[in-house]
């Protein structure tokens, strides 16, 4: 069954508001330029905030950091930083990490794809006897693994590596999002719920879900079709819909999303 949940900060704060919005979990990202250590160091006191208020973590993920070097081989100290989280995620009871992996222009396609794979199955070896899988995201942010052709590369070689899903980033740069999720649905272990709106062929906001230009109904129908029931996780993105009018946003696609997953019964 799949679960509705938002994207926040590893505060007391988010897990109060996502208990009192009516949602089932929090998305932890710990990107380049947060404290992993502080993060790590932290973990006991959010498995106590998950049992007090009853929400849990269902992914942990680090965006925009640099996997592989010029040369093509995985950078030790981000690797032991993903270890971490990985670590953190598994006590935590959270069964999903997302990572990304940056393209290298010194390198041929080939080369980086190949560089991809040890990196993405490091992750995995580490992860999995941890009870943690593994997933990729399709944002373009230092990463490359996010269109059909990489996929084909690199989850073709890797049975085991997810994919963290985001319609927008599908839209924005010319994808088909309906069709990846029918070619690809079967691999996704996470759903980002981000707003597309897309005029004259230009990028103009990323407003809440449901009140944008993707059809939400049709892709959570193709989701149930492909059998997922992993997390949908709000992503609030757009510098209007801040403040009252930002709250508002978030309150109308939990119930358009809650109208669609058939949880206001």
């Amino acid at each position: 069954m799949m679960q509705l949940g938002i994207i926040a900060t590893p505060q007391e704060k988010s897990f109060k508001y996502a208990k009192d919005k009516g949602l089932n979990f929090l998305e932890l990202c710990i990107n380049e330029g947060n404290d992993v250590e502080a993060f790590y160091k932290d973990r006991n006191e959010l498995s106590q905030l998950i049992d007090k208020y009853d929400i849990h973590v269902q992914s942990i993920g680090r965006w925009k950091s640099l996997r592989i070097d010029s040369k093509g081989k995985v950078i030790d100290e981000e690797l032991q930083r993903c270890f971490q989280l990985i670590d953190v995620a598994s006590e935590l009871e959270c069964t999903n990490f997302v990572s990304g992996c940056n393209y290298v222009e010194e390198l041929s396609y080939f080369d980086n794809c190949s560089a991809a794979i040890d990196f993405f199955s490091k992750l995995i070896e580490y992860a999995k006897p941890k009870g943690v899988t593994i997933s990729s995201y399709n944002c373009r942010k230092v990463n490359f693994v996010h269109n059909p052709v990489a996929w084909k590369l690199i989850h073709g070689h890797i049975k085991e590596l997810g994919i963290k899903f985001d319609p927008s980033h599908s839209r924005y740069f010319g994808g088909d999002y309906l069709q990846e999720t029918m070619d690809w649905g079967q691999r996704f272990n996470h759903v980002h719920l981000k707003g597309s709106l897309i005029i004259g062929g230009e990028r103009v906001d990323d407003p809440p879900a449901g009140l944008d230009q993707t059809d939400w109904k049709t892709f959570i129908s193709l989701l149930r079709f492909k059998g997922y029931e992993g997390g949908l996780s709000i992503e609030p993105h757009s510098p209007v819909w801040t403040g009252e009018l930002g709250e508002d946003g978030i309150n109308y696609t939990i119930d358009y999303m809650k109208s669609l997953l058939f949880l206001n019964k």
